[in-house]
């Protein structure tokens, strides 16, 4: 039996989790701030220029009122790009039922405060009211494109109690939509934010006409330098091998359906990181990123070179080529400190 679900945000990745969650036999009602939006879906049923030849069924309720979507619901999922999850959740706060469970499902640190997204929630939700239902996060290698297709994939969600990762595992699982519990939710929203920058530096190597085996290496130190913040700030070692961490790491480095790849790429190609992200069109979270995993990892003298490199390359107008070489010829190290001759 489904559940009366309202998902928050009508972009591509709210829009396909709302397809998602309605096959699986939920009452689904998609909410957008943004008035065109609602009466573009309500009149044609799809969203051509971000899921295109994907159909949005007759029977989700699409609406601009943040009331309508908060009334009376079992589940709220936060879908909105990440610069606009305080907003949102400040909008919503009069209407949530405070015992209903909330999972966000965008990627991303709050560059003015460092928080994770759940955290900016939870922040709004108490400032309102002080009495709020669990706030989790669902993350993996999932996107938009291709769920909203029903093409397979695995993802994760973390949540404060078992109770509740459980209900949404239920709520979300379907044979096409694998979902896997854990109680690392810092674990989940530091693998999945962070990535956005090293797709990002993935993008320019393309861009760049480096190879394959240049992106395996990237792909290798970056989850390094993701696994010692997220260690450092709480996280589990095997988070960040697992769905949340390597797996959306390769996904969002190797697919073009990845909007950081493709403005990395840009970038790499020699189009100023200004206009590369206006032409990918969409919310590009890893530029977003890269200032707060610079700034947690200065906090917490974590060494992060990477991501070092990419905000030279994002707000110093420093050359993409010159950055990789950098970063080619650092001082010689071991691979692993853990690791020693006996």
């Amino acid at each position: 039996m489904g559940v009366k679900v309202g998902v928050l945000g009508a972009g591509s990745w709210g829009t396909a989790l709302a397809i998602l969650l309605f096959e699986n036999g939920n009452e689904v009602t998609l909410w957008s701030a943004l008035k065109p939006e609602v009466e573009q879906i309500s009149k044609y049923r799809e969203l051509p220029d971000r899921l295109p030849g994907v159909k949005i069924p007759m029977g989700i309720k699409v609406t601009d009122d943040v009331e309508e979507v908060c009334k009376d619901k079992d589940l709220y999922v936060f879908a909105v790009a990440s610069p606009y999850v305080r907003s949102t959740a400040k909008l919503a706060a009069p209407f949530l039922n405070r015992e209903t469970p909330i999972v966000n499902v965008a990627k991303g640190i709050e560059e003015s405060t460092l928080e994770t997204l759940t955290g900016v929630i939870e922040s709004e939700l108490k400032a309102d009211n002080g009495n709020i239902g669990d706030v989790a996060v669902l993350s993996g290698p999932s996107h938009a494109e291709e769920v909203s297709r029903g093409i397979p994939t695995t993802v994760v969600v973390g949540a404060k109690t078992k109770k509740t990762a459980e209900f949404i595992q239920n709520v979300f699982m379907s044979p096409r939509f694998r979902v896997y519990t854990s109680p690392d939710i810092i674990g989940i929203e530091l693998g999945g934010s962070i990535k956005n920058v090293i797709a990002l530096a993935a993008g320019i190597l393309n861009g760049l006409e480096y190879g394959d085996n240049t992106k395996a290496a990237l792909i290798t130190r970056g989850i390094s330098e993701i696994t010692r913040l997220g260690v450092t700030l709480g996280g589990k070692p095997e988070t960040f091998a697992g769905l949340s961490g390597i797996g959306d790491l390769i996904v969002t480095c190797t697919s073009a359906h990845s909007r950081n790849w493709n403005a990395g790429y840009l970038i790499g190609k020699g189009v100023p990181v200004k206009d590369a992200m206006e032409r990918v069109h969409q919310v590009v979270e890893g530029v977003y990123s890269a200032k707060a995993a610079l700034k947690l990892a200065e906090e917490k003298h974590v060494e992060m070179p990477i991501v070092e490199e990419m905000n030279q390359v994002l707000f110093d107008n420093k050359d993409a080529r010159q950055a990789a070489t950098d970063l080619l010829t650092r001082d010689k190290r071991v691979e692993n400190n853990n690791l020693s001759w006996d």
